[in-house]
Formats: C-alpha cells, structure tokens, sequence
C-alpha cells in the first residue's frame, strides 16, 4: 500500500511540474484508485497482487473517505471565496476610489447585497466600478438617486437645471424645506452625500440641448431618463442611440407609469421605436396640469432603480424588448411586448443610411 501511495504522490508532482491541470491529474488518480480497488475486489484472499496492493479493500475505502471529505471541504472553500468581493488589483494613484476593493465599512454597508445569490461580491463590485448618469432630479429622479447612491453606485451624475420649489415637496422625496430654491442637482448631491459616502456624485447643472448632450452624457455605462418633457426624452434617446448607451426610461401621470429599457445596440428598441412622435398639444399633459398621485413617482422611480442594478450586475432579465405599465389607482400592473422598427428615424436602416 505503501508503494502505491508514493507511486501516486509522484504522479501529482510530475503533473504539477508539467503543468497539467488538476482535472488532468486527479484523472490519472482516480484511474489509478479504481485498478486498485478492482484487484482487491476480484483476486482471492492472499494472492501477491492483491498483498501488494494493501491486501484488504476498506484502508483504500477509508483513504476514499478521507479523500471525498478534503475534496468537498476545498470545494465549498472556493465557492466562499468566489461568494466574497474580490479585492481588485492595486491601482495606480490617478484611478479613484472606484476601482479600489471594498472597506469594511462598505462590507457591512453592503451586506445584505452580497449574500444575494444573484449578486454577491462580484456583482457589488460591478455596482462600485459602474458609472451611471440619471437625467432630472425631480418625481423620478429622486427615488433612483436614492436607492443607486444606496446600493453603491460609484459614479452618479446627475443633469438638471431647475431649482427645488416648494410644490416639489409632495412627491420630490430627495429634497426639503430648507433647500428650497437650491439647485436641484446640488440638492441632490448634498442628500446622496449624507445617505453613502462612498459614491461620487456629479452635479450637472444644465438643461440638455442638442449641442451640450453628447458631451455631458458621453462616457457613462447606463442612463436612466426621468425627464418630464417629450423634447428631453427624444434627446437622451437619440444621444443614447448615436453613443450606443443603454437607456432606462420612465414615465408618469395621474395614476399610472411606464418603465422599459431601450437599447438597440443590443437589438432592443429605442424610445423613438415605441413612441414615433410625441402626442398632439393636450393628449398627454405634464403633472403640473393633469396632477399626479405623490407616491407614483416612488414606484416607478424605485422600479428604475431595479432595472439599473439587474442591469448592472447582470442579476436578472431586464426590461429590455418589454413594457412595464402600472396603474396605481387600480394597483394592476402589465407588460407589453415592444420591438425595434427597422423604419425607426432615430435607429432604423433609414437613420443609419
């Protein structure tokens, strides 16, 4: 017995020094095992063969034993360390925090993500490195501030030009009393400050035109587009097809929302695939004319920020080729299937052409 385990520990080195795998090698191993037990098995009591060997099948079954428990001891050992984040490598000192293994601050902040199955270590690690730009800082805009500075969002950027008013308050959840007249985006910066540390936030105060949108939007991973106007959403998704960006975008009013993501890169529609021309002049009034129900935006904005992070951290099937409608008044929620138009002015063959 004796003989055969230095035989087999010679093979794991020389396969180890010859590079081979360790699948290879137990391979090897393992054949080897089963010659074993198929003399001690087969031959009779005191054959040589079988004396050599060990002369009795249950030491081979026990070092089996033993073997199994090493084996599935390392095994669990490695999907633990795959379960925990990753440390990233050293970064050079221009790369930001970003780009860094997680504190063990962040590790408690982060906790109840990375046992999500669906998440983990290496998906809030993702979230940490992802750079993602959110368009308006109201209805929408606050809840998907929120809950991505929450989750860990690295970098947020966050476009606006208006100011915090008094009538923002009934549903404009990120802002105040005492910031009204601020600017929205700096608002916003100060709250996502106070609620995680650990994101950069950027604060643009402008109002996107067709000359400053490539530039502002450029570079970002993902957009989500809360904007409250059909002008500003034909432009982020026109900017976003022409840039090849992701693009979650949502609507509101009254009592009821929409939610979809659009990415024809991916062969997903584009905003304009679903919505050719904006409605005639009092079809689809603005909340400031037709209302809407304060805690509306918080469900569809908190739904963008699901989308976001599945989108991120590859979690789960998006939004993507689909429409979520949810009537609050009714508390019903559907799904529409949408599809990419190969007439779309903005990514069809005509456009591209």
């Amino acid at each position: 017995m004796v003989l055969i385990l230095i035989f087999a520990s010679g093979i794991y080195v020389l396969g180890r020094l010859m590079g081979a795998s360790r699948l290879a090698t137990g391979g090897v191993l393992s054949v080897l095992f089963a010659a074993v037990a198929l003399i001690q098995l087969t031959l009779p009591d005191g054959h040589p063969l079988r004396a050599a060997t060990g002369g009795s099948i249950k030491a081979w079954a026990m070092l089996a034993g033993v073997a199994l428990v090493i084996g599935l001891y390392s095994l669990m050992l490695g999907w633990l360390k795959r379960r925990a984040p990753q440390p990233a490598p050293a970064a050079p000192q221009s790369e930001t925090a970003q780009q860094g293994p997680f504190s063990g601050e962040e590790l408690e902040r982060y906790a109840r993500h990375i046992v999500l199955r669906e998440i983990g270590g290496s998906g809030q690690q993702r979230l940490k490195q992802a750079r993602v730009l959110v368009v308006g800082a109201g209805g929408l805009g606050s809840p998907v501030l929120l809950y991505l500075a929450a989750a860990g969002v690295g970098t947020i950027a966050v476009v606006d030009d208006d100011t915090v008013s008094l009538s923002n308050l009934q549903r404009q959840v990120l802002h105040n009393g005492a910031v009204i007249g601020m600017a929205k985006v700096l608002s916003a910066k100060q709250a996502l400050a106070a609620i995680n540390p650990h994101v950069e936030v950027i604060a643009l105060q402008n109002r996107l035109n067709a000359e400053n949108a490539p530039a502002l939007m450029a570079g970002y991973d993902l957009v989500l587009d809360g904007s409250d106007n059909f002008a500003t959403r034909y432009l982020v998704n026109a900017t976003c097809v022409a840039l090849e960006l992701p693009l979650i975008s949502a609507a509101i009013s009254q009592w009821e929302g929409q939610i979809s993501l659009y990415h024809p890169a991916s062969g997903a529609p584009c905003y304009a695939c679903v919505f050719p021309a904006a409605p005639a002049d009092g079809l689809a009034p603005s909340c400031a004319e037709a209302g809407v129900m304060g805690a509306l935006p918080g469900v569809v904005g908190s739904m963008m920020a699901v989308e976001a992070i599945k989108f991120i951290t590859g979690a789960g099937p998006v939004l993507k080729g689909e429409m979520l409608i949810y009537d609050a008044l009714y508390g019903e929620s559907r799904k529409l299937r949408v599809e990419r138009r190969a007439d779309c002015e903005t990514c069809g063959t005509k456009a591209v052409g």
